[in-house]
């Protein structure tokens, strides 16, 4: 088996971080560019990560996690947020990067721009929010094997109550909703959890092969 996989297996949903471990510049700033280079769909990005690292705003998100530690007891809590909405300015910033970066012609450029704005024209508010959540998942996805591959530990969440953690961090003022937590650290020597076999079924079960 590659390298990745064994630290797939290294990983699991930390239930007790070290509080007294600290991520470094270095890790986090991998964590930021990992965020910034995940997939997403027409490459709009239409999702933000809020690193919080400050120990009294942390404690005072617990309860808006059911009282899950994790929350507070790891070195750093992210995020993941999306856009409470998809204008047309997104559609056509991104088009206008593509052109500067890319040098791409606009008479190529024309036509998939035409077809994105009509196709985010065409969703509600709540299709573009959810069409925007499923991207937040990728991005969980891409951090948690990141922090595998560093030697962070993580715990992905959805028991939270976003609109609290909106409140709190104020991200309504910023035009985002937070729709996923991942705190992020290292494990606590006691941690039960870190010990355990994983529970997966048989890949025969899980995999469809058709050659």
């Amino acid at each position: 088996m590659g390298k990745i996989i064994e630290h797939l297996n290294w990983r699991y949903a930390t239930k007790k971080f070290d509080s007294s471990k600290k991520l470094s510049k270095d890790k986090i700033d991998i964590i930021k560019e990992a965020f910034n280079l995940t997939a997403t769909s027409f490459g709009l990005q239409t999702i933000s990560l809020v690193i919080v690292s400050n120990d009294d705003l942390k404690a005072s998100l617990i309860p808006h996690a059911y009282y899950q530690n994790q929350v507070s007891e790891a070195s750093h809590l992210l995020v993941i947020c999306i856009q409470d909405d998809i204008s047309d300015s997104d559609v056509n910033l991104y088009f206008d990067s593509v052109k500067n970066i890319r040098n791409t012609p606009e008479t190529i450029l024309n036509p998939f721009r035409k077809n994105l704005l009509k196709t985010m024209q065409g969703k509600s508010v709540e299709n573009r929010q959810l069409w925007s959540k499923n991207q937040a998942y990728i991005a969980l996805g891409n951090l948690m094997t990141v922090c595998a591959v560093e030697g962070i530990d993580s715990c992905p969440m959805e028991g939270f109550i976003p609109e609290k953690y909106d409140e709190v961090l104020e991200l309504n003022k910023k035009g985002l909703k937070s729709v996923l937590l991942l705190p992020i650290g290292y494990r606590a020597d006691d941690d039960m959890f870190a010990t355990l076999k994983k529970v997966r079924k048989p890949l025969n079960e899980t995999i469809i092969e058709i050659k």
